[in-house]
């Protein structure tokens, strides 16, 4: 692969993966914290605090969706973009923020759970098995266009 088509798939993939990140962000956001209630972006006795949490967490989505959007609008209208990664890097983006969410959130920081229930396995299982699925798709997606590449250039 040349030093161009590499800038290129690294730009597409950067744009798209900042996209995935702020969509599943926001998809998180909205249904569990809004919709269903589960829980908090930071889980407090304090139910303002919890609450400006998930204000915080809906202003980063936000500003993750917006700047991968002018990226990737960007590589459109200059006619840099790399076709065949946008996906891939899309559900990348998702697939990474859902795991990082169950794993470091959920786990190691203990910001808050899935849901509060007495067992929370099958929820943990399920939250982070979603986040491998996204992450698998899109590493097959990955390979996908990596190839097709690689067959084009010869």
């Amino acid at each position: 692969m040349n030093d161009l088509v590499q800038r290129r798939v690294g730009a597409t993939l950067l744009a798209a993966i900042l996209l995935g990140i702020g969509m599943m962000a926001a998809l998180d956001e909205i249904v569990f914290h809004q919709v269903l209630a589960w829980h908090h972006f930071v889980e407090t006795d304090n139910s303002a605090l919890a609450l400006a949490s998930d204000g915080l967490l809906h202003t980063l989505e936000l500003v993750v969706l917006v700047i991968g959007a002018v990226l990737m609008l960007r590589l459109h209208e200059t006619g840099r973009h790399a076709a065949g990664y946008r996906g891939a890097g899309f559900l990348l983006g998702m697939g990474g923020f859902q795991l990082f969410d169950g794993i470091v959130d959920h786990k190691i920081l203990g910001l808050h759970q899935v849901r509060y229930v007495d067992n929370l396995l099958m929820y943990d299982l399920g939250w982070n098995l979603a986040g491998l699925l996204l992450l698998a798709i899109g590493y097959w997606l990955l390979r996908r266009a990596r190839r097709g590449e690689a067959l084009s250039q010869r």
